[in-house]
C-alpha cells in the first residue's frame, strides 16, 4: 500500500472530522491507488462512489495541503471529475 495513500487518507479524516459531508468521494490518484471518503471516514480503497476525482499525486498533494483550490485544478485540466458533480462542490468545500 502507498505511503502517499496512507498520509492523505489520514489528513482527509482530519478535514471530515471538522465537515458535513453526507455522500461518498473517491480520490483515484495515478499509479498510486484510490481513497474512499464516506460518513464514516477516509480510508485506501476502490469501492464505488458517488463521485470520482482523478489527478496525479502531486495535484493531490497540492489539493490536500491547500496550495491548490480543487475547482483552479478542474478547470485546469489537473484534476477530472466523474459522477455527481453537486456532490464534487461539496466535497471541494470540505478539502478548502
Amino acid at each position: 500500500m502507498s505511503e502517499f495513500l496512507e498520509q492523505a487518507a489520514a489528513e482527509l479524516n482530519t478535514k471530515l472530522a471538522a465537515a458535513d459531508f453526507d455522500g461518498t468521494a473517491k480520490f483515484d490518484v495515478a499509479g498510486e491507488g484510490s481513497i474512499v471518503m464516506d460518513a464514516s471516514g477516509a480510508r485506501v480503497s476502490d469501492d464505488a462512489a458517488d463521485v470520482t476525482l482523478s489527478a496525479d499525486a502531486d495535484t493531490f498533494k497540492s489539493i490536500f495541503d491547500g496550495d491548490m483550490n480543487p475547482t483552479s485544478a478542474f478547470m485546469s485540466g489537473k484534476l477530472t471529475v466523474d459522477g455527481d458533480m453537486g456532490m464534487a462542490m461539496k466535497l471541494a468545500a470540505v478539502l478548502a
